[in-house]
């Protein structure tokens, strides 16, 4: 023992003491950018600004100008990035150079319990603890705020180029959504997301701080702090331990690990803690996550012996008997006082319209999607949710609900399914009155539907077999009449036969298969010869060919183009109507003008139809879908006509930087804005920022037309009414 103290002896005695004057508000900097040779003891600090909560430091320090090493160029090139031309009290650098950087602080470590910072005097150790320790690195927010400097000027540049008609702002459906209350877990994790630690710290005020210099009287003093001020044992109790306590420091017992249970995803449940509850809420929470549920299904996920009269009696309870399978009830799903997550429909609303979903359930296996949502007109979202709870979409077929019928349940529980068929007669009772409708209505659509549906083409065959041989007999007779009335009429019988006209030259007005035809018939306006008979020489007529134009026809077309560029056919004939009003009583240079002729005209008169695809959910009509537009007419501007109609024929609104890009890869440079907005105000009506050809119904429910200010709304067999926009 005496060997082992020999080899290693004591060779000094230190006292060491604990200061406190600074214990809260001594910080230890590092500079890892830096060599510890290069410090910034001498250099001019600008200024300094703390968030003592963050531990979050800042410090400004001039950049010398003047030194060889330094580019001037460079810095006047950045504070022009940063600040721009203008001169204000905001610039970054109001010396027109980068004349100082901004150094920010990091964390080096949360925990300083372990760190202090130590002052050796006269043989005596003096500590004080550290209340953080921060790494100063270079701040390059200076960059941000270039790139934020060039992204408005270029903002700026494009907005330039904007049309008037463009000024209004884009309209926009906005959607009011009802958050769920927020489960802690939830909570949780958007206190630890980035984006509330970010608001977190933006919260906090800096706190602006004075720097005092190395060599500085007032640092002298400051540094009078790092000594402990009164040396008697009284501040030092930290310091003094028995034995037994420092041993306990050095080596602290071991705490007993307590076993943390992963928490699972608020919408998986454990059969473990479920199965500790009461047997009705074990019902209804497996209900609330199920929603639909065979009776089997549900005895096999309780515990293993359980009473089945017991939970016959709990799932009536929170749950109905839809085709053999218990589905849970809408006021468990949605409690009172609650609402829709999606539209914020009230709890009461939500739970008649899910018992109609229900009880259509119990008539038939699928419903049809549209046919709810007419009866309980409630939002789609919410229609689709009571949908999805119970069903699935097939194709053709709509909604078909979820699970087969249960036939062995009914049969197995008689008594259950006659109080649950009595339970839905008074909820059927009670839907009737409150959406007004007939169950024998909906029964005997069915019905109708079913009958349509189930015929096949091989029955529908045979039965047209079937009465070809029986009507046979009295076909020949009818033969037989028609031979010697044929004979009759040559003798002078004065039998008459009615004949149709062949000509497809019916009146405007008129309703035939030709001209109301889908677009998807007609060849540059032109119906096809398969898609109208009238003009097929192989249906038994020859047909007739479409008279020639009048030269007072010829003017009205053209000079009507010539004033609107763009027209759909259903406006030209309003056109040709009014100008017919106009006309004298007994003129009848117009007489019986069919449409045909008039499209003949129109594309006689230099225009073209143009092919807009317009949407599957598009509202017009075939003659609002047929868009005529001036082609030639000798002007160098026909070219930029031209590109913008190739533009509309691949889609039906574009935006107007689409049209300048194209006219400048169609016509180069030479496009200049006036131009740009001559073309708009021709051929197109801008709406929400997007630009649409004139004209058209259809696209928008609006026709505008430029000889007055404010929209014409327009209908077929109507009178035109203007509403000034003001």
């Amino acid at each position: 023992m005496a060997s082992e103290e020999d080899d290693d002896p004591i060779i000094q005695e230190i006292d060491v003491y604990l200061a406190k004057s600074l214990a809260d508000k001594l910080y230890l900097f590092q500079y890892p950018v830096r060599p510890s040779s290069m410090t910034y003891d001498d250099i001019t600090h600008l200024s300094a600004k703390i968030k003592p909560k963050q531990q979050k430091v800042e410090l400004e320090i001039a950049i010398n100008t003047l030194s060889p090493n330094y580019c001037r160029s460079k810095g006047e090139q950045i504070a022009l990035n940063v600040d721009g031309t203008t001169s204000e009290d905001s610039n970054t650098y109001s010396v027109k150079m980068m004349d100082k950087q901004t150094f920010t602080s990091i964390q080096s470590t949360t925990n300083t319990s372990r760190y202090a910072a130590a002052v050796f005097r006269k043989g005596e150790l003096h500590v004080t603890p550290l209340q953080g320790i921060l790494q100063m690195r270079p701040s390059f927010s200076y960059l941000d705020k270039a790139d934020s400097k060039h992204r408005e000027r270029e903002a700026a540049n494009e907005g330039g180029d904007s049309s008037q008609d463009e000024a209004e702002e884009d309209v926009k459906a906005v959607t009011v959504r009802f958050s769920r209350p927020e489960s802690e877990q939830a909570r949780q994790r958007r206190i630890q997301s980035y984006d509330f630690l970010q608001k977190k710290q933006a919260e906090e005020s800096w706190v602006h701080l004075h720097y005092h210099g190395l060599n500085d009287g007032r640092s002298d003093h400051e540094r009078q702090y790092l000594y402990c001020q009164a040396m008697g044992g009284s501040e030092n109790t930290e310091l003094v331990k028995t034995p037994k306590e420092y041993l306990a420091m050095l080596m602290p017992p071991v705490a007993e690990e307590k076993i943390v249970r992963p928490v699972g995803p608020s919408n998986m449940l454990s059969m473990a803690q479920l199965r500790t509850l009461p047997l009705g809420d074990q019902i209804k929470t497996l209900m609330k996550n199920v929603k639909v549920m065979p009776f089997a299904n549900l005895m096999g996920l309780l515990t293993p012996g359980t009473d089945s009269t017991a939970v016959l009696r709990c799932i009536q309870q929170v749950a109905l008997l839809v085709q053999g399978n218990w589905v849970v009830k809408s006021d468990v799903l949605y409690p009172k006082n609650s609402c829709s997550p999606h539209s914020g429909v009230p709890a009461e609303v939500l739970c008649r319209g899910r018992d109609f979903v229900m009880w259509r359930f119990t008539q038939e296996r699928s419903v049809m999607r549209k046919e709810i949502a007419a009866i309980i007109k409630l939002p789609p979202e919410d229609v689709k949710d009571f949908l999805e709870h119970m069903a699935v979409p097939r194709i053709n077929r709509g909604w078909e609900f979820l699970l087969p019928s249960d036939g062995d349940f009914i049969k197995k529980h008689p008594d259950v399914a006659q109080r649950q068929h009595m339970l839905w007669m008074g909820i059927q009772s009670k839907l009737e009155k409150v959406f007004n409708f007939s169950k024998e209505d909906l029964v005997s659509k069915k019905a109708l539907e079913t009958e349509t549906v189930h015929v096949s083409g091989e029955q529908r065959l045979k039965a047209a077999h079937e009465r070809a041989r029986q009507n046979q007999p009295s076909l020949q007779k009818d033969l037989s009449a028609r031979r010697q009335g044929g004979a009759g009429a040559s003798g002078g019988t004065g039998v008459r036969v009615k004949e149709e006209p062949v000509s497809d030259d019916e009146p405007m007005d008129s309703s035939s298969s030709c001209s109301s035809a889908l677009p998807n018939g007609l060849v540059n306006g032109y119906p096809s010869s398969a898609t109208c008979p009238a003009s097929n020489p192989h249906n038994g007529h020859g047909g007739t060919p479409t008279p020639s134009p009048s030269p007072e026809l010829r003017d009205f077309v053209w000079n009507t183009f010539r004033k609107q560029h763009v027209l759909t056919l259903s406006e030209v004939k309003r056109l040709f109507n009014l100008h017919l009003a106009s006309l004298p009583p007994g003129h009848s240079l117009f007489h019986s003008i069919s449409d045909r002729l008039l499209q003949d005209t129109i594309l006689m008169s230099q225009c073209k139809q143009i092919l807009v695809p317009f949407p599957a959910q598009s509202t017009a009509a075939a003659d609002e879908q047929k868009v005529f537009a001036v082609w030639e007419t000798g002007e160098t501007f026909d070219k930029h006509r031209q590109v913008l109609y190739e533009i509309f024929m691949k889609n039906y609104r574009v935006r107007r930087n689409v049209i300048q890009t194209r006219l400048t890869q169609e016509l180069g440079d030479q496009t200049t804005k006036a131009d740009m907005d001559r073309l708009l105000k021709e051929c197109c009506v801008s709406l929400g920022g997007m630009w649409y050809l004139k004209g058209r119904r259809g696209m928008f429910g609006l026709i505008f037309t430029p000889r007055c200010h404010g929209y014409r709304p327009y209908r077929a067999g109507q009178p035109s009414i203007v509403l000034k926009v003001i």
